[in-house]
């Protein structure tokens, strides 16, 4: 079996929460600040107070700065947020809250995903060419590494996704004969945990979760398909033939052991082995056989 290693680099940001007000009441705040201020700076126009109307206009300001700053955060996603270029944290609680206004707020969906290779004409262990297709389920786990690390992490992942099937391909033959050996038709469950262990080693770094992953497509290429048709069903042939004749054995020595038994007839060697013939003829063939009556004597 082949253990594979990849050597990621080390993350250098990881998720952190960050620190968030109530959406509501900030919304709240911020409208009553502009009502006040709007109705300040009426009130000043009309009494033509300067300072009435300044403090209403910076109501105003207030309250309008307030508002960019609300952030609704929808199930299944979260808002990697950004001051001056730094990371300041995540928003993963659904629903309506505050941050700075002046902070850039990105959406990262945290939803299952589900992304399926096509198919893949590699080689084998033993250099046959084969077609493989594989499905993996995974899930954003680290906002923060999924922005900041990679720079694509949904095409990041496609990407380590094909370059593991093929190394698994290359790494396993089709099938084998030889007991304890694992190979990709026979041993799916095995091959496939393998699969998502390599997969799952080379997308932690951009802070992906795999899920699971499954074999989705999985054959001979068409120009060797046709050779290896006939050597499975070779294969097939023989060992029904040994089946067949380890049966027959077993009734020939029935049929000897019985015959002595109830002394119904006294063979020489000669004539078991004739007998035996005869037998392993009519039980192994695989066409009726035509029997010939004896009408003589036994040793006729």
């Amino acid at each position: 079996m082949t253990e594979t290693v990849v050597a990621m680099p080390e993350p250098r940001t990881r998720e952190r929460v960050v620190h968030a007000a109530p959406g509501f009441l900030m919304f709240f705040a911020g409208l009553v600040l502009i009502l006040a201020g709007v109705g300040l700076i009426v009130a000043a126009a009309a009494r033509g107070s300067g300072w009435l109307g300044g403090a209403g206009l910076a109501m105003l300001l207030i309250g309008v700065a307030i508002m960019p700053g609300l952030t609704a955060v929808a199930p299944g996603e979260a808002r990697v947020v950004q001051l001056l270029g730094r990371y300041t944290g995540t928003l993963r609680k659904d629903g309506l809250q505050w941050v700075n206004p002046f902070a850039v707020r990105r959406r990262v969906s945290t939803r299952i995903r589900n992304h399926e290779t096509g198919v893949a004409k590699v080689n084998d262990a033993d250099g046959n060419p084969i077609e493989m297709a594989a499905v993996v389920v995974w899930q954003v786990e680290d906002t923060a590494q999924a922005l900041f690390e990679v720079d694509n992490f949904v095409a990041f992942v496609a990407i380590q996704t094909e370059t593991a099937v093929r190394h698994i391909a290359n790494a396993y033959p089709y099938d084998t004969q030889e007991p304890g050996k694992l190979s990709l038709r026979d041993n799916a469950e095995e091959i496939t945990e393998k699969l998502s262990e390599e997969i799952g080693a080379r997308v932690a770094s951009a802070g992906v979760k795999v899920i699971e992953s499954r074999i989705t497509h999985l054959a001979y290429a068409p120009e060797i398909a046709q050779a290896m048709l006939r050597r499975q069903q070779a294969g097939a042939v023989v060992a029904a033939r040994q089946r067949i004749v380890e049966g027959a054995v077993g009734m020939v020595e029935m049929a000897l052991d019985r015959l002595a038994e109830h002394e119904v007839v006294d063979l020489d060697e000669e004539r078991k082995a004739a007998m035996v013939s005869n037998l392993l003829v009519v039980l192994v063939g695989d066409r009726d056989t035509q029997p010939v009556v004896n009408t003589g004597t036994l040793y006729a």
